[in-house]
């Protein structure tokens, strides 16, 4: 017979503590209260979640699998910064591939669909008023699935989502950075719908979806170090 750990509820297993350690730890990362270089006490956490150290340890162990968190000597665990050469590989590919399910989606797209990617966008202008960039993002996320949700390409559709997934993991809300690209993303989404309200071919389609996203990492690349320039891939140009 097995007794529950010490702090642990009636029925709980370690294996759920450690899940919800993860959760609420990831959650403060992606949410922009842990930031990067943030150091993640285990202690701390631990007091914090009301949990024993051996969960949240081993919540700080998938974390790190994952790319969130590094471990430095005589440091700790730390939340990781952004790798701006992954960035920039991430972005690159994310934009040739959604640019392309975009294109793929045009002639399925329907006047509700548009309708519900300019919702999402009026709500995106309307946060520009008091700038969130984490929800920012997820608003981003939002309106362009409306557009390469209906991709009939499986494959590409996975990419595209596998794309995202990424960032993610990079904790790139690129707005963080660059806040001011955020006013120029909602006046390209409403080009973006205007072209395909408008049964533009899908090569324009295509060419406007990756400027897009191609401007975003433009506008991040532009606030990196001229190191970090040097060491990056020259992007390619639409």
């Amino acid at each position: 017979m097995t007794t529950p750990a010490a702090g642990s509820r009636p029925g709980e297993t370690a294996g759920s503590k450690s899940e919800r350690a993860y959760a609420a730890i990831k959650e403060k990362i992606l949410g922009g209260e842990y930031t990067p270089g943030y150091r993640l006490v285990l202690a701390k956490l631990a007091e914090d979640l009301g949990f024993s150290v051996v969960p949240v340890r081993e919540a700080i162990r998938r974390l790190e699998a994952e790319g969130f968190v590094t471990f430095e000597r005589n440091v700790g665990a730390t939340v990781a910064g952004i790798d701006p050469t992954e960035y920039l590989y991430t972005m690159q590919t994310l934009s040739i591939v959604e640019g392309a399910a975009t294109a793929l989606s045009a002639p399925l797209i329907t006047p509700e669909d548009i309708a519900r990617a300019r919702a999402v966008n009026a709500a995106m202008r309307e946060c520009l008023e008091h700038f969130d960039p984490v929800r920012f993002t997820a608003l981003n996320l939002d309106f362009h699935s409306v557009l390469f949700e209906n991709c009939p390409n499986p494959h590409i559709l996975d990419l595209v989502h596998r794309g995202w997934n990424r960032l993610q993991a990079l904790r790139s809300s690129t707005f963080n950075y660059v806040p001011g690209r955020a006013r120029e993303s909602v006046a390209e989404h409403e080009a973006l719908l205007n072209l395909l309200e408008g049964g533009a071919d899908a090569e324009t389609v295509e060419r406007a979806a990756r400027a897009h996203r191609g401007a975003t990492l433009d506008a991040y690349l532009a606030r990196s170090s001229p190191d970090q320039r040097a060491h990056a891939p020259l992007t390619p140009t639409y």
